[in-house]
């Protein structure tokens, strides 16, 4: 007795279960990959602390500063008075430790607000000239107390240990006030 095989369509049982336990297991190694996959890309929080930043100058009252952070760092946005401004800009710039025009710390036109890095460029301390009652240094700046540096209100070094002026962070006016960090 022969047995009997379909042979008209050309498939067999086997060929059929072949075919259901490949598909079985590609979709079993596709949710294995997936979670996986995206577990390597970053989480929320950092993607955010390295996105840009706007900031709204309008409630800062001249001869203010405020502290805000960017990407973990410090950033002190001041807007500056005009005597403040004048006594910046009256430095003879070769006399500087670090030499860098007030110019070239702001941006044209919009030269009343000065946006750096607050942190002292000595040891990354914290300068003091931003709250009411806090020593403005020498020079109507910053103060470091750790060491005994003094910024002026272009943060750059004048006296002590510090090494640099004050980093300006990478930044762009979007409107009269207000301005993109990053």
């Amino acid at each position: 007795m022969a047995q009997a095989t379909d042979t008209s369509s050309g498939t067999t049982r086997r060929d059929f279960l072949m075919l259901t336990t490949g598909a079985a297991g590609a979709i079993g190694v596709g949710a294995l990959l997936i979670p996986l996959v995206s577990q390597l890309a970053p989480d929320a929080q950092t993607v955010a602390a390295g996105a840009p930043m706007d900031v709204d100058l309008a409630p800062i009252a001249e001869g203010q500063a405020i502290k805000l952070f960017w990407r973990g760092k410090l950033i002190f946005v001041r807007h500056r008075t005009a005597k403040e401004i004048e006594e910046a800009r009256a430095v003879a710039v070769a006399s500087l430790p670090d030499p860098e025009a007030d110019q070239a710390r702001v941006k044209e036109g919009k030269e009343a607000f000065l946006v750096v890095y607050g942190n002292c460029t000595h040891l990354g301390c914290v300068p003091l000239g931003n709250a009411p009652g806090e020593s403005k240094g020498d020079y109507d700046g910053w103060f470091c107390p750790c060491h005994g540096s003094h910024y002026d209100s272009s943060g750059r070094i004048r006296k002590g240990p510090a090494p640099k002026n004050l980093p300006v962070p990478p930044y762009a006016f979007t409107a009269d006030t207000k301005i993109k960090i990053g």
